[in-house]
């Protein structure tokens, strides 16, 4: 791969285009999780080191090529100046000669940080006359924000036709992360998919399925499967006419040898505020909320994940949020956490909520690699070929 920790750049006093993905949440103009600051943090002391002049594109929100001042990475740069302790002069002229000039003129290891990239009605069109004004800011484009990678936009794809391009150091190590568990397989190899909704993680099932040798589902997802196996889910979150989908799952998983697990037993509850009840899955009453997997599913999870020597988990396996319901997707962090920890793991862990999750618990950093990319984190898993890594390819 064309990294920028591999190519031997000559990196000193260079313009560097470096797109990052700050799209964090913001409540009162004020950033409420650091996660996906702080991956992109080695890279960015990486060019500070090689006396580089950093120019950062992002984005938050979709704008839609409109100014909203709401959306502005403003409160982003001052946030990450406080993590480097470093002035990050936060730039809101229009990419134009004017702005050639400024970033000409400022200091080797200095950042400039431009506002939100979407603002500009060019970057989502992948528009060529664009990214040429772009790629006139810089003279080398570093792409560092894998989660971006799946957009086909002007600052993704486009720029790399225009000026020497190369990837920074979250995406390779998120590469990486991903070929273990897609080409570079050490097995037997457990996929562990929640959430609410099977149709959005279909594609990768079926993918993955080839490779895998257990996919565990649980969640809302499972929810699906328990009621199109004809069971009753009471008035538990699910998916409409999905009988051909959960048929298909479970003739691929014999057609190829993959073992898949649903939920035996579950919690159940008649509301989100009253205490969970643990019952077996042909127990469940008409007004029954199912908001998390029982003791005996665990159970069977434990001795899967005992049995692996890779795993990806992407989804949580109930309402952890709430206090109430959190018990069986916080004992697959722990029991993925302590594996990995006594080195009998590779652990990939990807998702927002699944991110949240172990967030919630302390448990971060004690994972092999934590993705918090959304959409490129499955379209990559899906098999698919992402835009910003195949321009650079």
């Amino acid at each position: 791969m064309k990294g920028l920790l591999t190519e031997n750049l000559e990196l000193t006093g260079k313009k560097i285009l470096l797109r990052l993905d700050l799209n964090v949440p913001l409540k009162d103009k004020r950033i409420t999780e650091l996660d996906r600051i702080n991956k992109i943090i080695p890279t960015i002391k990486y060019l500070l080191k090689k006396k580089s002049k950093i120019i950062i594109l992002s984005h938050i929100g979709r704008p839609k090529g409109k100014i909203e001042p709401n959306l502005s990475l403003e409160p982003v740069s001052k946030k990450l100046s406080k993590i480097l302790s470093l002035k990050v002069k936060f730039v809101k002229d229009e990419i134009d000669e004017k702005l050639n000039y400024k970033i000409d003129t400022i200091k080797n290891s200095s950042i400039i940080m431009l506002e939100n990239i979407r603002f500009n009605k060019g970057e989502e069109k992948n528009d060529h006359n664009f990214a040429k004004k772009l790629s006139k800011l810089g003279e080398i484009y570093v792409n560092d924000a894998f989660s971006c990678c799946h957009r086909p936009h002007a600052s993704i794809e486009a720029i790399t036709q225009y000026i020497p391009s190369y990837f920074g150091i979250q995406i390779v190590e998120e590469i990486s992360a991903l070929k273990k568990i897609t080409s570079e397989i050490k097995k037997p190899i457990t996929c562990i998919l929640g959430g609410s909704k099977i149709s959005t993680k279909i594609n990768i099932i079926s993918n993955l399925m080839k490779k895998f040798d257990n996919i565990i589902i649980v969640g809302g997802m499972a929810n699906t499967i328990l009621k199109e196996k004809g069971l009753n889910i009471g008035k538990s979150i699910n998916e409409e006419n999905y009988n051909k989908v959960v048929f298909k799952i479970f003739e691929n998983a014999k057609k190829y040898k993959c073992k898949v697990l649903y939920p035996s037993d579950v919690i159940v509850s008649k509301n989100v505020n009253s205490a969970g009840k643990n019952k077996l899955i042909n127990e469940i009453e008409t007004d029954d909320i199912i908001l998390d997997i029982g003791k005996n599913t665990i159970s069977s999870i434990e001795t899967i994940l005992s049995n692996s020597k890779t795993i990806l988990w992407n989804g949580p396996a109930g309402y952890f949020e709430n206090p109430l319901f959190e018990n069986g997707t916080k004992k697959i962090a722990k029991i993925i956490s302590k594996k990995t920890q006594n080195n009998n793991i590779f652990s990939v862990v990807g998702g927002g909520d699944t991110v949240a999750a172990i967030n919630k618990y302390n448990l971060l950093n004690s994972f092999n690699f934590v993705s918090t990319a959304g959409g490129a984190f499955l379209e990559f898993l899906e098999g698919k070929n992402l835009p910003g890594i195949t321009a650079i390819k």
